[in-house]
Order: C-alpha cells, then sequence, then structure tokens
C-alpha cells in the first residue's frame, strides 16, 4: 500500500520542480532537487535519498547538488557521528533576493511617483478642454499596490531572519 503523503510530495516535487525550471532558470534535475529539499524542510535531506527518490543517477544528483550550492540556493550541515551531509534551503539566498525585490520595488514606486507628480503638473495647466487631463488612477492604484506589498514582504523577511519562518 502506498503512502498518501509520499505520493503528495512526489506530486508537490514535480509540480514546484516544472515552475522552478522556468523562475530560477534551472535544470530539470536540479529543479527537483531544490523541490525535494523544501519539502523536507530543516531536517535535510541527504545525497542517498535524493538519489533514491529522484530515480537519478549519483553522478547526475552530485553535478546538480554541486551546482545549487555554488549558486548558494542550498548548505549542508552535519551531525555528530555522522558523516553525511544533510541538505536545506540556504536561508540567506532567500533574503538577498527579497532585499533585490524590495530595492526594484522602491525604484518602480519612485519612478511613478514622479510620471503621477509630471502628469499632476500637466493637468494643472489650463487646457481647454478637461478631457486632456491625465487620468491619475494607475499611478495612484500602483504606488499603493507596492507600498502594501513592500509592508508584507519585509514581515515576512523579519520572519525569516529571525527563523520564524520555514521555507
Amino acid at each position: 500500500m502506498t503512502n498518501p503523503i509520499c505520493e503528495k510530495k512526489s506530486e508537490l516535487v514535480e509540480k514546484l520542480g516544472v515552475h522552478m525550471e522556468n523562475t530560477e532558470q534551472l535544470a530539470p534535475v536540479a529543479a527537483r532537487i531544490l523541490a525535494y529539499i523544501i519539502l523536507t524542510g530543516k531536517v535535510g535531506t541527504t545525497f542517498e535519498d535524493l538519489v533514491l527518490k529522484l530515480c537519478a543517477s549519483k553522478s547526475t544528483i552530485s553535478t546538480h547538488l554541486n551546482h545549487l550550492q555554488d549558486l548558494s540556493k542550498i548548505k549542508y550541515f552535519t551531525k555528530v557521528g555522522d558523516r553525511k551531509k544533510y541538505f536545506v534551503i540556504n536561508q540567506d539566498k532567500i533574503i538577498r533576493k527579497i532585499d533585490d525585490m524590495l530595492s526594484t520595488w522602491s525604484e518602480e514606486k519612485q519612478l511613478h511617483v514622479e510620471v503621477k507628480s509630471y502628469k499632476q503638473s500637466i493637468n494643472a495647466l489650463e487646457h481647454i478642454d478637461a478631457s486632456e487631463n491625465f487620468d491619475l488612477s494607475f499611478h495612484n492604484d500602483y504606488i499603493q499596490f507596492i507600498e502594501e506589498a513592500t509592508a508584507s514582504m519585509k514581515q515576512l523577511r523579519t520572519k525569516i531572519e529571525n527563523n520564524n519562518s520555514e521555507i
């Protein structure tokens, strides 16, 4: 009899792996390894477990583990008296990615503030036809969205940094 939790994990490894192939530009096996590590959590997973669960050769798993470590996406720890490496997500990499995202959002917000200000100054000029005025609702909504998304992302970053949130 098959274990429904193991089946669900396998399905999620595949689904998350396909997603990360596209979003992280990873090779299929590397994406599956990363997905498996994410779904295994802080207990970590071993090289042998990855070979068994992902049905890939030792050399393939080894190559992709090394690549993921080079990208700082994963790291490993060891246990006293155990020679195995246990691979986990590198939370520092996640924090750096969040910081990059926040920086990009800040730049986008500033650009929208400047564009909105310019359009407001044009709108303040006397036009013969008021229908020529710029509609500022998109900028207002987008700036509000960026502010709310930034606040949420900062909260998530703080939780990760304080190890209150597992990836």
